[in-house]
């Protein structure tokens, strides 16, 4: 199959879709691969890395996409790139689609086949290609916090872990899963008070025992939230309904109740956000101020670090996008972990929480097949 990387164009995104050394194992399989000119530039591999990877360069993103069968990227395609896209090849990379209509809509025309790293499954019914970037923006939401909580930056003018005889950050982390846990585990690393808020008993437990009593675990409720949001420093988002819009846990009301320079990271941001007051931001610009509420909203947190996150994402794709190369669409039917992948087939949104999430039709994409 031809395979091919565009150079990723979103504000302050480093990050590509195959390393050097991803591009050697689909070379190594039996297929072709064209890179864009300078597309891993942000990882530090240069045009000569992907050719002796055995990568083929391409002067522009436009003969990528008309050359190749299959594009592989990290995020969601741009205006630019979605309308390059054709009918019979396959996209593969994170689309996000639930709070994105413009980028459905896009898709949909097209023609293409949408699979969305987002949305894939694995064996333990866990999401494997979106576990690494939530490891990594986890980790860095406590770094942000950090710095949104300095006074210059409009914070309190707290040091997260204080010192001896000061009291530390309290931080609230709203999802007990692989985000949240990533987070309070730098969090607590840091020496802050921290408290991680779910609603799965069984997962509460989990993190009780992990953490050896080091964080407190808190069934969460309306009453629970607006609680322990009221009190805290920070208030890290990291709830996940895989495919679907983020549910609104901090509405604006609550705002007002909460300490002034407080600071909320909300790594949903990607499914449409945690908090009501919540929009999407960049690396360039990545905090605005709302009732004196220092908010956090950057939509590709790991593109900050291109280099770690390039090279987690390329393990857990690899072996999907190979058997993608391998056999094509007819993977993604034979692979019940690849086929939950499938967000758009020939112009049908074929995963229900996207189309319920966007209120337009819904296929099964076995019906969408025939």
């Amino acid at each position: 199959m031809k395979v091919g990387v565009p150079k990723e164009i979103k504000t302050h995104e480093y990050r590509v879709g195959l390393t050097p050394g991803a591009v050697r194992e689909y070379v190594a399989a039996g297929h072709s691969v064209l890179v864009e000119t300078n597309a891993g530039a942000g990882i530090g591999a240069t045009d000569d890395n992907y050719r002796k990877a055995g990568a083929t360069i391409a002067a522009s993103a436009r003969e990528v996409f008309a050359s190749s069968e299959m594009i592989v990227k990290v995020k969601e395609p741009q205006a630019s790139e979605w309308t390059q896209l054709r009918e019979n090849q396959i996209l593969f990379t994170y689309l996000h689609l639930a709070p994105d209509p413009e980028q459905a809509n896009g898709l949909i025309k097209s023609g293409c086949t949408a699979i969305a790293y987002e949305t894939v499954t694995d064996a333990h019914e866990g999401l494997p290609l979106l576990a690494p970037m939530s490891e990594v923006a986890g980790r860095l939401s406590i770094e942000a916090a950090g710095a949104a909580l300095k006074r210059y930056a409009g914070g309190r003018g707290l040091l997260i872990g204080g010192v001896p005889g000061v009291q530390p950050a309290r931080i609230v982390v709203i999802g007990g899963g692989v985000v949240g846990t990533h987070a309070a585990r730098m969090a607590a690393g840091l020496g802050a008070e921290v408290t991680i808020l779910d609603r799965s008993i069984p997962r509460l437990r989990e993190l009780d025992e992990l953490f050896k009593g080091r964080v407190r675990t808190r069934f969460s409720t309306i009453d629970a939230v607006e609680e322990e949001v009221f009190a805290a420093d920070v208030v890290i988002g990291a709830v996940l309904v895989p495919g679907a819009s983020a549910p609104k846990l901090v509405n604006r009301s609550m705002l007002g109740s909460m300490r002034k320079g407080s600071v909320i990271v909300d790594v949903a941001i990607d499914q449409g956000g945690c908090f009501e007051t919540s929009r999407a931001t960049t690396h360039a610009d990545p905090t605005y101020e709302v009732e004196g509420v220092i908010h956090y909203c950057v939509a590709n947190m790991p593109g900050a670090v291109p280099l770690t996150s390039s090279q987690a994402l390329n393990n857990a794709t690899l072996p999907f996008g190979l058997a993608l190369a391998n056999k094509g669409f007819a993977a993604a039917l034979e692979n019940p972990h690849l086929r939950a992948g499938l967000n758009v087939y020939r112009g049908r949104l074929t995963y229900k929480a996207v189309a319920e999430s966007l209120g337009l039709p819904f296929s099964p994409i076995e019906q969408a097949a025939a």
